[in-house]
C-alpha cells in the first residue's frame, strides 16, 4: 500500500477520543482500526524510541493539543487549533572548575530557561503538525499494482473515534490503471467494529468482498483472464495421438498433430465471503486447438463451471490466497469434429484444472494484496476472521527496522 509513515500513527495518538460513536460513510470497502492495545504499544514506542531519543531531561512537563482532522477530497487535512506547553522543573547540572559559579547563574535563571523550553516546544509542535499535514497531502489517492490495475486508496469520510479505538476507511476498490479518480460524496452507513472474536489484538483490517469482485471485473474487462497451454510435464498429451481413444475423430482428421489448449474465463468470476471462508465460481471455455503447418485450428470448445474455495493467509504484509478445487461441471459448447463424449474426457479436464490452471492462479494469488500497515512495522500473531461480507485480519504488530526508522524520521523532530 502507500507508505504509511510512523507519524501517521502519531497524529492519531494526539486526537482526543470521544464517548460519542460516529458512523463512517457507507462507500468504503477497506477499513483499519487501532485498538487500545495498539494505541498503548504506539505510545510506549513513541516515548521510548522517539521522544526520549531527542528530548533532554525535563520534569513535570505537560503538553496539550487540540487538532482537527478531516477528509478533504480523498486525503486527510490536519489542522492545529490550539496548543500549550508547561514545564515544571528543568534539571541542568554542571561539572568542572568554575561549575559552581555557572550553576548559580543557571539556578537564578531557571524560570527563564523553563519559559524558553516551553516556547521552543510550542514552536516544534506547530512545525511538526505543519510537516505532518504536508506529509498527509502527499499520500496518493491511487496506487498502481501492475500495468492493468490500481487500488483506490482515497480516504472516505472522517476518522471514526470512540473511547476504545480509532478507525479510518478507504475506498479500496480496484480500478484500471488509466482511470482518473473523481472525489465523491458519501452517505453514512455501516459501523466499523474493532471486535476480534474476543482476542486482544492491536489492529484490525477489514476487507469487503466487493474489493475482490472489483479486482475480478478489472482483470476480466482487460482481457487478462486467458491462459494458453502449449507445454505440459507430459508433452505427449499435447498431440492428437494421445487422444485417439478418447476422441478418435480428432486423431482421424488430424493424425499426430501437435495441439494447444486455450483456456479463457467467459464471465467475471463470482467471489463471495461467507461465514466459513471465501468461495469462488469461475466459468471458463476450454478450446482445443490443433497446430498444423503454422496454423492454429480451433476444433472444439468445452465450457466448464468451476467451484473453488480460497484459503486466506498473510504473506509478509500482504493478504494472499490459495485456491482448492471443489467441483466442476462441463458441457460441449461447440465442435467441428462431431459430438464429444464429455464423460470420457472429464478426467482429463480435472487433471488440467488441478495440475495447470489452479497452480497458475495460485502463483498469481501468492503475490497478494498489500494491507494498510504503518511504514517500518510488520504483522505478527495474525488471525483471519470471516463475517459475511467482510474478511478481517486481526493482528499484533512489531517494529521491523528500528535503526533505519530513527535515521529516516529524526528530521521531523530536529
Amino acid at each position: 500500500m502507500a507508505s504509511f509513515n510512523f507519524f501517521f500513527l502519531l497524529y492519531l495518538l494526539l486526537i482526543p477520543t470521544s464517548s460519542c460513536y460516529v458512523q463512517p460513510p457507507e462507500n468504503y470497502f477497506i477499513s483499519g482500526v487501532i485498538s487500545n492495545k495498539g494505541l498503548d504499544f504506539a505510545k510506549d514506542l513513541l516515548i521510548e524510541k522517539v521522544l526520549l531519543y531527542h528530548v533532554w531531561k525535563v520534569e513535570g512537563m505537560q503538553v496539550g493539543l487540540t487538532l482537527n482532522l478531516r477528509n478533504q477530497e480523498g486525503t486527510l487535512k490536519l489542522s492545529l487549533l490550539d496548543h500549550g506547553c508547561y514545564v515544571g522543573d528543568v534539571s541542568i547540572k554542571l561539572d568542572g572548575g568554575a561549575a559552581w559559579l555557572y550553576q548559580l547563574l543557571v539556578d537564578a535563571f531557571e524560570g527563564n530557561i523553563a519559559s524558553s523550553v516551553e516556547e521552543a516546544i510550542s514552536e516544534k509542535i506547530t512545525e511538526g503538525i505543519s510537516n505532518l499535514d504536508n506529509f498527509l497531502q502527499t499520500l496518493p489517492n491511487q496506487i498502481s499494482l501492475d500495468k492493468t490495475a490500481a487500488l483506490n486508496v482515497s480516504f472516505v469520510g472522517n476518522p471514526v473515534l470512540t473511547n476504545s479505538s480509532i478507525a479510518i476507511a478507504i475506498n479500496g476498490l480496484f480500478t484500471r490503471t488509466s482511470e482518473i479518480l473523481v472525489p465523491q460524496s458519501y452517505k453514512k452507513g455501516y459501523e466499523v467494529s474493532s471486535a476480534c472474536g474476543g482476542l486482544p489484538k492491536m489492529i484490525k483490517v477489514s476487507i469487503h468482498e466487493n474489493v475482490f469482485k472489483s479486482a475480478s471485473l478489472v482483470y476480466f474487462n482487460a482481457g487478462k483472464m486467458q491462459l494458453i497451454i502449449d507445454e505440459l510435464p507430459d508433452q505427449a498429451l499435447l498431440n492428437t495421438a494421445e487422444w485417439r481413444l478418447i476422441i478418435p475423430q480428432l486423431y482421424k482428421r488430424y493424425p499426430n498433430d501437435d495441439m494447444q489448449i486455450n483456456i479463457s474465463v467467459s464471465s467475471p468470476p463470482v467471489i463471495q465471503v461467507t461465514y466459513q471462508g471465501i468461495g469462488a465460481t469461475v466459468s471458463v471455455d476450454i478450446t482445443i486447438d490443433v497446430l498444423q503447418g503454422g496454423e492454429v485450428i480451433p476444433v472444439a470448445c468445452i465450457s466448464v463451471d468451476v467451484s473453488a474455495s480460497c484459503a486466506v493467509e498473510i504473506s509478509g504484509n500482504n493478504i494472499a490466497g490459495r485456491l482448492t478445487l471443489q467441483e466442476f461441471s462441463a458441457y460441449l459448447k461447440w465442435s467441428k469434429i462431431g459430438k464429444l463424449h464429455i464423460r470420457l474426457i472429464q478426467s482429463l479436464i480435472s487433471s488440467v484444472l488441478k495440475t495447470v490452471v489452479l497452480p497458475y492462479l495460485n502463483l498469481q494469488l501468492k503475490r497478494g494484496l498489500p494491507l494498510p500497515i504503518i511504514d517500518g512495522f510488520g504483522f505478527q500473531n495474525t488471525v483471519i476472521l470471516y463475517n459475511h461480507p467482510w474478511i478481517s485480519v486481526c493482528s499484533d504488530v512489531w517494529f521491523i527496522e528500528e535503526d533505519y526508522y530513527l535515521i529516516q524520521h529524526s528530521t521531523y523532530l530536529s
